[in-house]
């Protein structure tokens, strides 16, 4: 039990990266191909992105909230994972947004 809550921890870390980054790299391409600053397009894409990569990565808003409504029921640590899953998934956004701003040399935030 304990182990499959590590593997879905860090899923949703990792999941939440790769919105933001292959959502951010492929978006910018658009943007290229249409003659506008691709590096510019990729902040922007990527701080857009934000809140769909954790929805992504914690697999759509209701499951969590059925899973605080059981909580709610008896089982405290059901409430705690949950937010310890949308926690890594705010970190898998935030390193992201961190790499792409290092590398278009922009604040992103």
């Amino acid at each position: 039990m304990e182990e499959q809550f590590f593997v879905k921890f860090i899923h949703c870390y990792f999941i939440a990266f790769g919105v933001i980054i292959g959502g951010a790299i492929i978006g910018s391409i658009g943007s290229f191909a249409t003659g506008d600053a691709p590096l510019t397009a990729m902040g922007r894409i990527a701080k857009s992105l934000r809140i769909w990569a954790i929805v992504a990565a914690i697999g759509g808003t209701f499951d969590t909230i059925a899973e605080f409504e059981k909580g709610l029921d008896g089982q405290a640590i059901d409430i705690f994972k949950q937010l310890l899953i949308i926690l890594s998934a705010m970190g898998g956004v935030k390193s992201a947004i961190l790499l792409i701003s290092w590398f278009i040399q922009e604040d992103v935030t």
